[in-house]
């Protein structure tokens, strides 16, 4: 999947041998049903020291030891890197852990902005627990695959001419092997159901007989997987931008592909409407070509010798995640297309497209992550014939997002079969979906919904955005926070929030507020 891209937008990638694109992997049974791991031997408690910032200033910190293989408990740890924000009410309801996605995604500041954006009351009756998951952040190891992947200026990432296509199957067979040359030992043991084994070791050294949990994005599919191996162990539990189980992954990135084009022409219509500022004409479809003309024009004269047709893709992609972007994402293809002027299209790339250096981690662990947990084609005949075909309904994204995944065709892991995640046993879940959402397009919810039996799905009506609980709309704020107090979940639907007005090219974004907080936190691609 694109994660939210925090550029990483990010995030991820792979680990040991390379091997033959033409070689069929080995599908292995899901260790989903196993008998739970051991608890390890040192889960009498985890030791929480004072890590304040001004901005949360109850914040504590500390680190739990797990096996890297939970097949062999008493084997090698690692370590995982945790956050937490004490409950203040003198009735507890437990721990609540929170996930920002990615995979990849470090959940270590959101422990602190989940308990500042919830009610005090509510937020009062848990202990919100942020946490890496294994081999991102601060836990250790620490995956990085190299520097260099994301340097720009990229092959044309539609590949037109052969040499294109050969120089980006060049690119991500090298992280590939890059991953199995860094961290051959550890690539094994990254991915979904380790990392929920890992959750279960937390609440056994949490000394809690149940969790809640708040996952976004991927983070809703970790949390599914989760509640599948410990139903019982199950509290509260919130998805928000829901991934679908039955896609997991190949067919979630090419619903993906579909979703993120029709959200960038909602984007371009956007532009239409606002014509007398923009002069890039009132008709969307005019407004699109002048787009694509744009990308054209930058294969041939990247600008500032920074952003060509890939780096223009990544700079556009955010605006699919949060349509508070939009307005400085207009203004530099305004500045491009109609005055002629390349500096506001690169400061853009460099804002919402560069690569952090700190994405190397999260990427690196998305492509770990991804590429482990279930079958991808090894035949890279399949994935042209795939992309092609999806690419003329969706040029957008379409083969951006199969060079962010491809490494997965050569990833030197044997891959696993994903689990089935249907579930019973569970207390009811409350899912929450933005009706538009691109990243993980509504139907995901509706099949997440169909496999949690008693799950209540939280719609907003008309929205796009992705992570849409607790940024800011009071209909969606109130029914998730009145779910975490209660428990009680019910179908529902709130309406969106409206789209963005233009911004003048002074203005800055409100970064720290809202639903652009919550993005920079969940990073981009995810």
């Amino acid at each position: 999947m694109i994660p939210p891209r925090s550029r990483t937008i990010p995030f991820k990638k792979r680990a040991a041998v390379l091997l033959s694109i033409a070689t069929a992997a080995t599908a292995l049974t899901s260790p989903v049903t196993a008998a739970a791991p051991a608890a390890p031997t040192a889960a009498a408690g985890l030791k929480w020291t004072n890590c304040a910032t001004t901005r949360y200033p109850t914040l504590q910190c500390a680190t739990l030891g797990v096996p890297l293989d939970h097949a062999q408990p008493g084997g090698r740890k690692i370590s995982l890197a945790l956050t937490r924000v004490p409950h203040t009410a003198a009735k507890s309801q437990g721990p609540l852990l929170v996930n920002p996605g990615g995979p990849g995604g470090s959940g270590r500041a959101l422990a602190g902005y989940i308990a500042s954006a919830l009610p005090k009351s509510v937020a009062a009756q848990y202990d919100v627990i942020g946490f890496d998951p294994r081999g991102v952040g601060r836990s250790e190891p620490a995956l990085d695959c190299g520097p260099g992947h994301f340097t720009p200026v990229r092959p044309d990432s539609v590949p037109y001419q052969a040499a294109d296509e050969a120089a980006n199957l060049d690119r991500v067979r090298a992280f590939a092997k890059s991953c199995a040359d860094r961290h051959g030992d550890v690539l094994p043991h990254i991915g979904t159901v380790a990392a929920a084994h890992d959750i279960e070791l937390l609440r056994q050294a949490l000394g809690a007989p149940r969790i809640s949990y708040f996952g976004y994005s991927y983070g809703t599919y970790l949390g599914a997987v989760y509640a599948k191996l410990h139903p019982k162990r199950v509290h509260r539990l919130v998805l928000d931008s829901v991934v679908d189980p039955s896609g997991v992954w190949y067919q979630d990135n090419l619903a993906q592909d579909i979703a993120f084009d029709a959200r960038h022409k909602a984007f371009l219509a956007w532009v239409a409407r606002y014509d007398a500022k923009y002069r890039l004409g009132s008709d969307p479809a005019r407004v699109e070509e002048r787009w694509y003309a744009m990308r054209d024009a930058l294969r041939a004269a990247p600008a500032g010798g920074k952003v060509g047709p890939a780096e223009l893709e990544d700079t556009y992609l955010p605006g699919g995640y949060y349509n508070g972007y939009w307005p400085n994402l207009a203004e530099a293809f305004a500045a491009f297309a109609v005055r002629k002027d390349p500096k506001p299209l690169v400061a853009a790339y460099e804002r919402f497209g560069a690569v952090d250096p700190a994405a190397g981690n999260s990427y690196s662990v998305y492509s770990a992550v991804q590429c482990r947990d279930s079958a991808w084609p090894r035949d890279w005949n399949v994935w042209r014939r795939d992309m092609w075909a999806t690419h003329a309904k969706a040029p957008f994204m379409t083969w951006n997002n199969a060079w962010y995944n491809a490494p997965c065709a050569f990833w030197p892991t044997e891959q696993l079969q994903a689990p089935d995640i249907t579930n019973t046993e569970l207390p009811p879940a409350l899912l929450v979906q933005a009706s538009e959402d691109a990243a993980t397009p509504y139907a995901g919810a509706v099949s997440m919904r169909q496999k949690l039996a008693g799950s209540a799905l939280l719609v907003e009506q008309g929205g796009g955005n992705h992570g849409v609980a607790l940024s800011g709309n009071k209909c969606l704020d109130e029914k998730v926070a009145a779910y975490l107090g209660s428990g009680r979940a019910a179908d529902a639907t709130c309406p969106s929030q409206p789209a963005p007005e233009p911004t003048p090219t002074t203005r800055a974004l409100p970064q720290s507020a809202g639903g652009a907080a919550l993005h920079g936190l969940l990073g981009f691609r995810g």
